[in-house]
């Protein structure tokens, strides 16, 4: 371990782009659930499991149209409890490690919490290929417009419902997260769309460059993040440091792996 440990540190050295993927796992530090399978979910959100429903199930727009109380208890209190969450130190960590690059960075993230944001990261270096719960849309998305959120959510969580219901500016049907959910048709994927094409720029100016990945807490369940980590790191010839405290296999090839949850991996290796 400390042999791999040395080459870790010499290729953080050597760095000279960061690419930060980031998955669910990212936020156990601050506080926030995982939603890691379905007695995950039921441990955040006990009614959830009075209901019979999975993260999956709920996580759909079709709540928006047959029951909006219930889409903005879950969504609402998502909302509250992200905008009063503290980032935890390891979001530092890395600021100041790309600081030390000249802010040669961008972030990947699966992440809606806006967290990056949040520890001082530049909003025009990340990608949410998720969306984002800070923004909303209208649920019919009428005239394909975003807006920032600035919402104070009032919410009854035994009765698992929202008494604030906002609603589309435009039409005054009811809002939405711009959060591309599961069975989700009517996702406003222009902001994302727009944070991609400064990424793609990114990659492309860092092709030369040695490129450094490093992952925290993406899991395999949608693996995104992961499939990304690892083709950038293999297409653009760099070094992926996978930080994970379960699913934390890598390719040797091009990959090491830290079986720790983000923050105590990120206190080992910078």
């Amino acid at each position: 371990m400390i042999e791999k440990l040395n080459e870790i540190t010499q290729i953080i050295n050597e760095a000279q782009a960061i690419l930060i993927t980031a998955g669910a796992g990212m936020g156990v530090d601050s506080g926030l659930p995982d939603f890691r399978g379905n007695e995950g979910f039921w441990n955040a959100y006990p009614i959830a499991k009075k209901l019979n429903l999975g993260f999956q199930d709920l996580a759909n727009p079709i709540w928006f149209a047959t029951n909006p109380p219930m889409a903005w208890a879950f969504y609402g209190h998502r909302y509250n409890l992200y905008k009063n969450t503290i980032p935890h130190d390891g979001f530092k960590m890395l600021l100041d490690l790309v600081k030390s690059k000249n802010d040669n960075y961008f972030i990947f993230t699966s992440n809606v919490d806006g967290q990056f944001q949040k520890a001082g990261f530049d909003e025009n270096k990340i990608v949410e290929c998720h969306g984002s719960i800070s923004y909303f849309q209208c649920s019919e998305d009428c005239r394909k417009e975003i807006w920032e959120a600035h919402e104070e959510f009032d919410i009854d969580m035994e009765k698992f419902e929202s008494i604030t219901i906002p609603l589309c500016p435009n039409c005054g049907d009811i809002s939405r997260p711009n959060i591309l959910m599961f069975g989700d048709w009517k996702w406003n994927h222009k902001r994302t769309t727009s944070q991609e094409a400064k990424y793609n720029k990114w990659r492309k100016q860092n092709k030369s460059k040695k490129l450094l990945v490093i992952e925290l807490g993406a899991g395999t369940a949608i693996s995104t993040v992961r499939a990304e980590s690892q083709n950038i790191a293999k297409y653009y010839n760099g070094k992926l440091i996978r930080i994970n405290p379960r699913e934390f296999d890598v390719d040797s090839s091009y990959g090491y792996s830290i079986a720790l949850g983000a923050l105590e991996g990120l206190k080992v290796i910078i």
